[in-house]
């Protein structure tokens, strides 16, 4: 049912979650515990063994190569840059404030919606490593974004970023408050668009500190930080997975992860940010900030980090995405029920056969 305040409460049903923020989940039992009710799709069984054990799985040629290389073009192209030409990377610009200037350094690329973006939400592969790792055939994409991060030198140097010591670490965080006594679920993934190399940067996480997370947890103190973990890396070691372009890398909110700075002379690494989580058809306001999000070309407001480009919004240069039957319900525009939304209205129109 939904709550005054608009997000949902789940009542009981064969979809064991409920949300109260759109973003991270509770259930009552983990996903690194859930015994599985539905057959493996994508995933082997050592797959699945090791996701749940470690906090990560890397799902091999998710999307085609060329798909992804045909992405990584439009990535190139919808910031204006010539990847022949590094000396044009760097150009000097105005920011908009430092969210926007610590964004550029990290590599987004506020695109949302083109349609490559969304070929690979809508791409069946992909959908079902999801439904195996949250054993949820009800699922919505997030309305995520592009990465391209090209050496980290000159205005992209990372030095820009005033350091702390407490808080959100780009080097290795979790995405949860780690300290609440009831854990909330998140899932977060990536699709490569080129081949990792090790001094192009890139994702790297803690898998040993996510296997062995509740013995380290009663060992800290109690005023510890929720989401950075203070941590020997020689007794957690810090792994970079590798990729290759069309690969998808799935992790659990709970897995220690970061990005690693790019140390080459001219090496880019550049991904599609893509996550799955069960659907909450019943919290209107949320599904339809999804569907006016995609129809219009506008910037999801789910996420206060998520600012639309500052030179042309993506809205002003290419029109609304087509999708395929899957895809309009992962995007919450047709009922995984069988009902279909009326539009004008917010409600579901009728109850059908599914």
């Amino acid at each position: 049912m939904s709550t005054p305040d608009g997000y949902l409460h789940r009542a009981a049903s064969d979809v064991p979650y409920f949300s109260a923020d759109g973003e991270t989940y509770l259930a009552q039992t983990q996903l690194r515990d859930i015994r599985k009710s539905r057959p493996l799709r994508v995933l082997s069984e050592e797959d699945f063994e090791f996701w749940q054990t470690y906090g990560y799985v890397v799902v091999k040629e998710a999307i085609p190569a060329e798909a992804a290389a045909r992405l990584l073009e439009f990535t190139w192209d919808f910031q204006g840059l010539d990847p022949t030409r590094p000396e044009d990377w760097y150009t000097e610009r105005e920011f908009r404030d430092d969210l926007d200037r610590d964004l550029y350094v990290y590599g987004f690329v506020e695109a949302y919606h083109h349609q490559l973006v969304w070929d690979s939400r809508q791409a069946r592969r992909v959908y079902d490593a999801f439904v195996d790792v949250w054993d949820c055939e009800e699922l919505w994409v997030t309305l995520d974004r592009l990465n391209l991060n090209p050496p980290n030198v000159r205005n992209r140097d990372r030095k820009l970023i005033a350091p702390t010591d407490t808080g959100f670490d780009i080097e290795l965080h979790w995405d949860v408050d780690t300290t609440l006594g009831v854990l909330p679920q998140r899932v977060q993934g990536i699709i490569a668009l080129n081949d990792t190399k090790p001094d192009h940067g890139g994702f790297q996480c803690s898998p040993e500190l996510f296997r062995r997370f509740e013995p380290w947890k009663i060992s800290q103190p109690a005023d510890r930080d929720p989401i950075r973990p203070a941590v020997d890396w020689d007794e957690f070691p810090v792994v970079r997975p590798e990729l290759k372009a069309g690969d998808l890398l799935i992790w659990n909110g709970l897995l220690a992860h970061g990005v690693a700075r790019n140390t080459s002379e001219s090496g880019v690494r550049s991904v599609q940010y893509l996550s799955m989580m069960p659907a909450l058809e019943e919290a209107e306001k949320l599904r339809r900030s999804r569907v006016d999000s995609w129809r219009h070309l506008s910037t999801p407001d789910w996420n206060a980090t998520l600012v639309g480009d500052a030179t042309r919004h993506e809205s002003l240069r290419y029109g609304t995405a087509a999708l395929n039957e899957l895809g309009e319900k992962l995007l919450g525009l047709k009922s995984w029920r069988g009902q279909e939304f009326d539009e004008a209205t917010g409600e579901p129109e009728c109850a059908e056969s599914a």
